[in-house]
């Protein structure tokens, strides 16, 4: 009973952490990351204030000016986030009582309870220090972080039958994940910057291809929003060069990405198609939120394909190694057999 109910669990909580990073994303690129001044409730409470006694009330005791649809928009992202946690003690619960019999590491099953802790530190640093790019970049870093563990556990939990990958091309998805992991951390630095239209061309930037010499500026982890690490405020050529640089790696992710699913479709693999697929689909979106100016839907699937992205090629290297025995399901009948 509980093996029928974990593997459904495992695969809803991917989901649930995929639907939870886009929210995020959407909450970001609606201005509303600063809808609640204070975590983990909002103004005070559990819930938004709406109502005009409500909305008066955090006016005077929070100050500033109060927009309930954007304090809505944030909440509503901390309740999927709670849940989440709560997803993650059941599913942990289930899978420390059957990690043996599927073959899941110990650490594996812990090590997203330790995340889920320091990405809510994280989201309630993301408010008392006012959006800095930073901690914002650090807390999709997480949810990605997040999103690949719990990927994995599920492929534990349904291994596949596919012949290992070998141990060369087993190296080569490691540094391809690498080289993904590189790209989400510059895109999620554009958007945290909100650089994503500081180069006003394609494939272009701003008339040209050169960086500015003073390119590095904008890439200092513990600066402010919009200010230089002296306290100078960003022009459009730092902001722009962030964008530059972001398009500059996607193409070292076309090219990695794209040789390792040429590699899996010539050993007559599918999982190599899906990979092409997605990898064409997330170049698609990115030039297409340049030359539509970032429209929000667009925005939104953007950080929506390079969160799938990243779980094709985890799910990839939790397959079995070279010497391993993959055909669990026989394993899983024996021991259900034996009970």
């Amino acid at each position: 009973m509980t093996r029928r109910m974990l593997r459904p669990l495992l695969w809803f909580t991917v989901g649930w952490t995929l639907v939870l990073i886009m929210l995020g994303a959407y909450v970001r690129l609606e201005d509303a990351g600063l809808g609640c001044p204070d975590w983990p409730g909002c103004y005070g409470r559990l819930v938004a204030p709406d109502e005009h006694h409500e909305i008066a009330h955090a006016e005077l005791h929070y100050g500033g000016e109060v927009d309930p649809a954007k304090g809505w928009k944030e909440m509503i992202h901390r309740y999927v986030a709670g849940t989440l946690g709560l997803l993650l003690l059941w599913q942990s619960f289930l899978l420390l009582r059957e990690r043996r019999a599927l073959g899941v590491p110990l650490w594996l099953v812990i090590a997203p309870l330790g995340v889920v802790v320091f990405q809510a530190l994280l989201g309630m640093w993301t408010v008392t220090l006012k959006l800095m790019p930073g901690v914002v970049t650090a807390h999709l870093l997480g949810g990605m972080t997040m999103l690949a563990l719990v990927g994995a556990q599920a492929a534990y939990a349904v291994r596949s039958k596919a012949p290992p990958l070998g141990r060369g091309l087993r190296f080569a998805a490691w540094l391809v994940l690498a080289v993904v992991l590189l790209q989400i951390a510059l895109g999620g630095w554009v958007s945290t910057n909100y650089a994503a239209l500081a180069c006003d061309g394609f494939p272009d930037c701003r008339g040209g291809y050169a960086l500015p010499s003073d390119w590095h500026v904008g890439f200092h982890p513990l600066r402010e929003l919009g200010l230089t690490m002296d306290g100078v405020a960003l022009d459009i050529d730092h902001l722009a060069a962030i964008h530059w640089i972001h398009r500059l790696w996607a193409l070292v992710v076309l090219a990695a990405v794209g040789g390792l699913g040429i590699a899996l479709l010539r050993r007559g693999e599918r999982s190599g198609l899906w990979l092409l697929a997605a990898l064409l689909l997330q170049l698609g979106l990115g030039a297409a939120n340049v030359l539509l100016h970032l429209p929000l839907a667009l925005a939104v699937a953007h950080n929506g394909g390079a969160a799938l992205l990243l779980l094709l090629l985890v799910i990839q290297l939790a397959r079995p190694r070279q010497g391993e025995h993959f055909h669990v399901q026989a394993d899983l009948r024996q021991l259900a057999a034996a009970r």
